[in-house]
């Protein structure tokens, strides 16, 4: 859903690409993978207090300063006419490595998160969505974007990491979810409570798994026409 607003994010950006002037976009990629790096930090050990709470806030802060430093990094050298594919390489790569830290550093924290194991399974699923639309890309049938976008798996983990802040905030629980069904704790991965951080974990996995069978179809139905 998220995906479709691509353009109109890149037209809004445009006014801040061109003071850039000569800039090596290069430089906003590795930025924003800085950046990222010190937010998986601090959701790694962020715990259930006021601190915690801050940690949280400011590790989101500090994923949407990357994200726009990514978006800048091509619409840049669009701009100055030097996009190619180490570019585009580069850009994706740091991507990945961006959406496979997010998650387990979100697993990481023992403060909401029984196992780190969730992490690991949700970062799985989460880059097996993605290659299926690189691997949809490299039999030349063009990039494919189906399924849940990073984008909108981005939005919902930000919703559910301030989630997880007003939690360590004000010292409020999750919803216990132990007594509903035993399924109930395999769709959060194993953990007996949603909260901010386990919301997070499950849609990036159960994403990743819709993901994955969207392009694997529609890869599958393109090639065989």
């Amino acid at each position: 859903m998220f995906e479709k607003m691509r353009d109109t994010w890149t037209k809004a950006i445009q006014p801040l690409v061109v003071r850039m002037g000569d800039l090596d976009p290069s430089v906003l990629t590795w930025t924003s993978l800085v950046i990222s790096l010190a937010a998986f930090y601090l959701l790694a050990i962020a715990g259930l207090d006021s601190t915690g709470s801050m940690m949280i806030i400011g590790a989101v802060i500090l994923v949407l300063v990357a994200g726009v430093l990514d978006a800048m990094d091509g619409a840049l050298a669009r701009h100055q006419g030097t996009a190619g594919p180490y570019g585009d390489f580069l850009d994706h790569s740091i991507d990945r490595i961006v959406d496979i830290g997010l998650i387990v550093a979100i697993g990481y924290n023992t403060a909401f998160v029984i196992d780190p194991i969730a992490g690991y399974a949700a970062a799985l699923l989460t880059l097996l969505g993605s290659y299926m639309g690189t691997q949809a890309q490299s039999v030349g049938l063009g990039r494919l974007y189906g399924g849940f976008s990073r984008a909108d798996r981005l939005v919902i983990t930000l919703a559910g990491l301030l989630w997880a802040a007003y939690q360590a905030g004000t010292g409020s629980a999750g919803i216990d979810i132990s007594g509903i069904h035993e399924y109930a704790n395999c769709a959060l991965l194993g953990n007996a409570e949603l909260n901010g951080m386990t919301l997070a974990l499950a849609v990036s996995f159960w994403g990743g798994i819709y993901t994955f069978l969207v392009r694997f179809i529609e890869t599958r139905k393109r090639l065989l026409a």
